[in-house]
This record gives structure tokens, sequence and C-alpha cells, in this order.
């Protein structure tokens, strides 16, 4: 890739000083990372705290007459909204479904609300519903209810979509952020780092020898057979915006232990290796799609490393650390030449509008 393209992209992507104060929301709020949380903690938890909130989980989890539910939303800006291996309407159903998963829950019912851009095309319009539709045929979910509204030319960006989700979390499945507990062994059930470069090597026109593909995918198939296999899964989680980095930062303040990671288990692909390390990017902290991480005790690790390397989507999983007594909230990891180094939470944004 040319050298002064290099400096122009770099030089675009800067992301400004991380303070705790701003008069104003950034790019950087969105991205997951520690300005994500402080917006979160200083602005809607005052406002909107309850119990079932407090847990700050993929989604919220209760009780109706004896049957536990699990209720999440998200919403979808990527920007392009067509990319290689997807595009926004498979996306928003996956993120959903992966959501409810990563709660423990079979996903059933969706809800879908789009703000659409006055001026766009209605192919692509189509083409985005006929991929939902796709997407919630392959995760085994049904879209159920939704809204449309549009906006004036100029007043938004093409289309952004909301979904929310409801799923059924059977008797028995127990997970929660705190759960994770010394001992316990951190799988990963694929490469990092796939769809936030493949979302960069659209929008910044890069040409790289193989193509890379986003891996947005539904995992409640493959989450469904590793419950089956262990019921002793403390703690599941998607790391999507801010990266693998973000979310074990995330789990290790939450449930108050330590995390140690090494960097050659990590599974990444050599493209994407090389992507980042042109780009300047910290693989750890690129978005993923199609990928969770499970805390599982040590004598359970193997069933479940063994279960998830047969589902096709999680052939390339692996154990890339455990949880610790020492250095508790922090995530350290060992590094390929020996040395450690802590992995802290993302300060700002590497790739704005990456979901």
């Amino acid at each position: 890739m040319n050298d002064e393209r290099t400096v122009e992209i770099m030089d675009g992507l800067s992301c400004p000083i991380p303070i705790t104060d701003y008069k104003t929301v950034l790019l950087a709020h969105g991205g997951g990372g520690k300005l994500t949380q402080q917006m979160i903690q200083k602005l809607f938890l005052p406002a909107f705290r309850n119990e079932l909130l407090e847990p700050l989980h993929d989604g919220a989890v209760f009780t109706v007459q004896g049957v536990r539910f699990a209720f999440s939303t998200d919403s979808y800006v990527v920007n392009p909204i067509f990319f290689p291996g997807g595009d926004i309407g498979d996306l928003a159903v996956n993120g959903t479904v992966n959501d409810l998963a990563m709660c423990g829950a079979r996903p059933m019912f969706l809800s879908s609300a789009f703000i659409i851009e006055e001026g766009f095309e209605m192919e692509q319009l189509w083409r985005v519903v006929q991929s939902m539709q796709r997407a919630a045929e392959r995760a085994g979910v049904m879209l159920v209810t939704g809204d449309t509204k549009v906006v004036d030319r100029g007043k938004g960006d093409k289309i952004f979509v909301n979904t929310s989700g409801l799923g059924v979390i059977e008797p028995g499945v127990e997970i929660h952020p705190r759960r994770a507990a010394v001992g316990d062994r951190i799988i990963i059930n694929g490469t990092i780092g796939d769809h936030g470069i493949a979302i960069m090597s659209v929008r910044e026109g890069l040409e790289f020898e193989t193509r890379i593909e986003s891996d947005t995918a539904p995992l409640n198939g493959l989450v469904a057979q590793m419950l089956e296999t262990s019921n002793k899964i403390g703690v599941l989680r998607d790391p999507t915006r801010g990266g693998v980095a973000s979310v074990l930062n995330e789990i290790a303040e939450s449930a108050h232990v330590g995390i140690a990671i090494v960097e050659d288990r990590i599974p990444i692909r050599e493209e994407v290796r090389g992507a980042c390390e042109i780009l300047g990017f910290d693989p750890l902290y690129v978005a993923n799609e199609g990928k969770l991480l499970a805390f599982v005790p040590a004598d359970e690790a193997g069933h479940v490393l063994a279960t998830m390397k047969a589902h096709a989507l999680g052939r390339n999983a692996a154990v890339i650390g455990e949880v610790t007594s020492e250095h508790r909230g922090t995530v350290v990891m060992r590094s390929r030449i020996g040395g450690s180094r802590v992995v802290d939470m993302l300060s700002g944004e590497q790739l704005p509008r990456i979901c």
C-alpha cells in the first residue's frame, strides 16, 4: 500500500485525548471503550438505574411466571452499509441474536425499526430487507414487529437500523459478567479483527492480497451446543465494539478478578495482522461480529473447546488465557517475546461506525 496513502488514512483516524469531561458527544463515545463507559456511568445509569439494568449485561434478564427471559436492543449505523461478508441488515439481526445468546438465552423474537434518509435507493432498501430475512431464517428467529421513519435528505446517512430481541433462558443456565472465577479458562471461538478490517478495507479503498471478510454470524447455535456440553459456563460475551481487550477489561472490573492472556494463543489471520501493522491498529481492540469469549472452569474447558471446534463457527477456537487472583480488575498479556504488558480498555475510537 502506498506510504502517502497510509499517512493520509492515519491522519483521518486520529483520536481525541481521553479526558473525563466533554461538552459535546464525540465519535469515541460510541466506541465501546473508556469514553463509552464514562458516559454510561455518569449519564445513563444515574437516570435509569434499576436492578435489571445494573449488571450492564448484553441484555436484561428477568422472570415472568417462572420463565426466565432475556431482552436486548441495539442500533446499527455501520458505514458503508454493504461490506465484504455482509451488510447492515444481517449485522442487525446477528448482533441482537448474539446479545441474547451471550445471556444464555435461546433467541425467539425480534423487532426492527428503520430510519431512512429521503433519496435512499429502493433497490438498496430491498437488499437490506432480504438480507435480514435470510439472517433471521439462519438464526431461527422471527421478526414480529417494527417501525419505519423517513428523515429529510441530508439529515441522515442512507439508513440506520434498530433491532430488539426476546429470548428464553433454560433452567440451570446462569450466565453473568460477575461469574468469572479464579481458575476459569478463557476460550474464543475463532480469529479476531476480521469485521473491523473488512469495514476499513472498503471505507478507505484499501487492497490486500487476500480478500478480508466480516465474520458477522449468529452464534446462538454454537452457544446452545456449548451449554449442552457444560452448564458451568459462567460468562459469555461477544467482543464487538472495543474488541477483545475492552470486553476482558469490563469482565475483570465487574467480577473483581485478574485476567491473564497469552498473545501467541490468540487466533488472528495473517492478512488481518498485516493490515493492523500497516495502519497502527492493535487487533485486540478491533471489532468482531461473529466471535464470543467463554469463561469455563478448568475441568470443563477441554470438553467445551472440543464442542466448539466441532461447530462451523468454532473451528479455530482456542484457550487464550485464564482468570487469576493477581492484579484484580486488570488484564495482562504475555507477549511473544516473553514479556508482559497491561492491556487497558480502549481510550478513544480506532474506527467509528463499525456496527
